[in-house]
């Protein structure tokens, strides 16, 4: 089966038009799924999989758990400056923003391996040896996400449905993160987050889009595919009507 994952650097977005992207791709997926059961064939889509990066305007997202997060609290973070979305990812709430660089894979679990549990631990391999090329030494712990020690650094939340995929994760590259002191972080009392700006100092290479390089290389070794950056008329064509 097809491992070949189209890259689509959607560039900054606002959250609600990525939301709208991913949902777009993914039914188009499960259509893919559908007559290739009706009809017993193989037909040739334009893609199979898609891996969006992206870096969000200021947003909170909560998902499925919402716990502590009614409207006035959601009136409260509005008032910072921020959107804020109710989603149907897992986990609780998290800040995106400028300076973090997001990954929304969209993948055909079915060509890869058919579990949910499987793909959450492609994810923290990637990112994990993302930070081990920086030097840095992260790992995951019983609580989502991966961490440098007690800081997050990365969170992920995903939804599947038919074994499609959608949600992914958000690297904290050089964003604010006083913008997180507003909450609590997935809804972990105690526990700090951490970017890799914070880690290893303002260096000139920890922008979203040199780290974005990177984490495709991790990407593609971690989850054995091939990866291929869609052209400017591939991309204006899945941007455009969201």
């Amino acid at each position: 089966m097809s491992r070949l994952v189209h890259v689509l650097r959607a560039g900054r977005l606002p959250y609600q038009r990525a939301l709208k992207l991913q949902q777009t791709i993914a039914s188009q997926l499960q259509q893919q799924q559908q007559q290739q059961q009706q009809q017993n064939a193989s037909p040739s889509p334009p893609y199979r999989h898609v891996l969006i990066l992206t870096e969000h305007e200021p947003v909170y997202t909560i998902g499925i758990r919402t716990r502590g997060y009614d409207e006035t609290e959601e009136g409260r973070l509005r008032a910072l400056g921020a959107d804020f979305v109710r989603t149907n990812r897992g986990g609780l709430i998290t800040f995106h923003g400028p300076g973090q660089l997001v990954a929304y894979p969209i993948l055909d679990l079915k060509h890869f391996q058919p579990s949910v549990r499987w793909y959450v631990c492609h994810l923290e391999r990637t990112v994990i040896e993302l930070c081990r090329r920086y030097g840095l030494r992260a790992g995951t712990t019983a609580d989502t996400g991966v961490w440098i020690g007690d800081r997050k650094i990365c969170a992920l939340g995903i939804h599947a449905s038919r074994y499609v995929t959608t949600h992914g994760l958000a690297l904290n590259c050089d964003v604010d993160l006083g913008w997180f002191g507003h909450i609590v972080p997935c809804g972990l009392v105690g526990k700090s987050v951490t970017s890799l700006a914070h880690e290893l100092g303002n260096r000139s290479d920890l922008g979203v889009d040199s780290v974005a390089d990177g984490l495709l290389d991790c990407f593609r070794a971690t989850f054995e595919c091939e990866l291929d950056e869609l052209d400017a008329g591939s991309r204006a064509k899945l941007l455009e009507g969201i």
